[in-house]
Parts: C-alpha cells; sequence; structure tokens
C-alpha cells in the first residue's frame, strides 16, 4: 500500500497531531476531534460550526480560523463525526450569539447533525442549521437522499462567516448561508478512483480509458461512465449540467476544484476551458478559485461549483479569512 501513513486506525489522529503542530493559531483537540479556533469563543459572534468525515481536506478542519468556520469535527475516513463532538465544539465556541451548523447532505452527517442540535439547545445553545445540496449530477446516491454536498460547501462557510465576524445576528447568517447554497450549483468529473487507507485499495472500478461523469467526492457513482476526454470536452459536458439546472442571472463565483490528485498544471488547464465556455454561453465571472480544496483522497479529477453572487454576496466572499486552506486580505 503506497501510502504515507503509520497504520490505517491511526491516520486521522496523526492528521490532527501534524495539524496541531503546523497551526498553532487553532486549538486541535485530538482525542476529542474537535479544531477550534484559538480565540474562540469570540464575545458577540455567531459560531460556525461544521464537520465530516476525512478524506476531502482541506475541507473542513483547513478552513477553521477568522472569516469561516469558528470549529470543525472530522470523522472518520469518508464517515460522519458523532453528536458528541459536534456538542464539544458548539460549547467551545458559543459566545451566546448563536451557533450555525453546516451540513453537507449525506445523511450520516444530517442525522448526527440533527442529534447534535437538540442535544446542544438542551444545553441552552441556540442553534440553526443550514444544508449545503449543490451538486447536479444526480439526485440520489449510496450516500444520500437528495442532491449531495459537494463544492459549495467552501463558499457556504467563506460567506457566512464574513456575515458572522461582522457580527450579524443568527437569523441573519443562516439567511445568507441559505441564500449562497440556493444559488450555487456543482458538477464533478472522476479520472481515477481514489483509496481510502482502510481498503488499501480503489473504492470502486474505473477501468483504463473511462470516467466517471457526475461523481460524488466519496467515489459515489455518477451519472455514466463515458471514454475519457479532453479537458476542453470535459468542461463542455459539466458546465453544462450546470447550466442545464440554472441560468445565472448575476456574476458568478467559480470554483474549479481538484479532487486530490490532479495537478494545478491541469487544473489550471481546465479553468481555462471552463472560463471559454462560461463567456460562450454569456455567463459574467466576478471572482475564480482554483486548487484542491473539497478533496476525495487521491482521486484525480475535477469539479466545477458556480455560485450566483449579488454585491453584498462579493462584499463577503471579498472579507479577509485567515485559515490554514483559504487565506487573503490580512
Amino acid at each position: 500500500m503506497r501510502m504515507l501513513i503509520n497504520v490505517p486506525e491511526t491516520v486521522v489522529a496523526d492528521a490532527l497531531r501534524g495539524m496541531a503542530a503546523a497551526h498553532p493559531e487553532l486549538t486541535v483537540d485530538v482525542d476529542n476531534r474537535v479544531v477550534v479556533r484559538r480565540d474562540a469563543p469570540v464575545a458577540g459572534k455567531v459560531a460556525l460550526v461544521s464537520g465530516g468525515g476525512s478524506g476531502h481536506e482541506p475541507l473542513h478542519g483547513g478552513f477553521v480560523g477568522p472569516g469561516m468556520l469558528s470549529a470543525a469535527c472530522p470523522g472518520e475516513v469518508f464517515t460522519s463525526p458523532v453528536p458528541d463532538q459536534m456538542v464539544r465544539a458548539a460549547a467551545a465556541v458559543d459566545s451566546g450569539a448563536g451557533v450555525l451548523f453546516v451540513i453537507k447532505n449525506y445523511t450520516g452527517d444530517v442525522l448526527n447533525f440533527e442529534m447534535a442540535a437538540e442535544l446542544a439547545e438542551d444545553e441552552g445553545i441556540q442553534v440553526a442549521k443550514v444544508l449545503v445540496d449543490d451538486d447536479v449530477a444526480v439526485t440520489d446516491s449510496l450516500y444520500t437522499a437528495g442532491r449531495r454536498g459537494t463544492g459549495a460547501t467552501l463558499f457556504v462557510e467563506k460567506i457566512a462567516g464574513a456575515a458572522a465576524d461582522e457580527g450579524q445576528p443568527l437569523e441573519r447568517v443562516e439567511a445568507v448561508a441559505r441564500q449562497v447554497n440556493e444559488n450555487s450549483r456543482s458538477f464533478g468529473v472522476a479520472l481515477s478512483a481514489c483509496t481510502t487507507p482502510a481498503k488499501g485499495g480503489p473504492t470502486f472500478d474505473l477501468p483504463e480509458g473511462e470516467l466517471e461523469f457526475g461523481v460524488g467526492i466519496h467515489g459515489e457513482p455518477g451519472r455514466e461512465r463515458r471514454p475519457m476526454m479532453t479537458s476542453r470536452e470535459i468542461a463542455d459536458a459539466a458546465v453544462q449540467a450546470i447550466l442545464d439546472d440554472v441560468t445565472p442571472r448575476n456574476p458568478v463565483l467559480v470554483l474549479v476544484n481538484g479532487m486530490g490528485a490532479t495537478p494545478l498544471l491541469e487544473l489550471y488547464g481546465f479553468n481555462a476551458e471552463v472560463q471559454r465556455v462560461l463567456t460562450e454561453r454569456g455567463v459574467a465571472v466576478a471572482r475564480t478559485l482554483v486548487g484542491n480544496y473539497v478533496t476525495s483522497l487521491d482521486m484525480a479529477g475535477a469539479s466545477v461549483t458556480l455560485c450566483q453572487v449579488d454585491e453584498e454576496l462579493l462584499r463577503l466572499w471579498d472579507a479577509p479569512v485567515s485559515t490554514p486552506g483559504l487565506r487573503w486580505g490580512r
């Protein structure tokens, strides 16, 4: 097994120890699996808490810090964190202004965050929730009822995080998060399968010369298998799948996201094709982000996320952020 690990059983704990050593601005509780910004709780500020299975880094722990999340709860690889983690995180960051749970639409995440919200409210913490379900590839999957939550999670956490850092109240931060999710659509393509430490091999069979069109971030099947395509052809098909679902009337944020094993040389080339398609379709682009942000371990491939923004959402997107995985303006 060609993986830079000790044993599969300690992968997450080892990564959290390394994260703590690299980022003293965070408080990393390795035993209880909670990552918190060191200055939390911040008086008068709504706290944002998210989490999910490990293997998608920098999502979510890498997005903890000023301008984004207050805390994150990493589960085992591709496995939801448990309610105790979420309640512990909420208690650590709640200043009395309330906590917003950002939940990707995967069944385990939804059930555990729902339970955690009830437990946190029993402890006197005001909790609001927003569900991220941006993937247009399939309606239901191995992991979800409804659309999967993917790249728009970054947009929700960044924009709602900026609103929270400005001191906006919980109901407004929640409304902003919902608006971002409703304005976002994503589509992904896998060029190879990912390898989980526990399995030690590919999680699904993808024959040589084929790609998975509409793949999920856990390797869930997409719409179909297709023969390998050029970057230009993939961009045409992926962007069109999004535009078939929504017609942007405002400028969009564009996320060209690597799945973990695709180098930036290829991602920037793919972005050039995505931008070409958007120009041809008359879609104005406000900002573009390219890189590995919502990954699937060592999967080769990419996803495209578009989010329509007005002046207020764009202002919040541009607001300063300082996290391990996203940083500008500070």
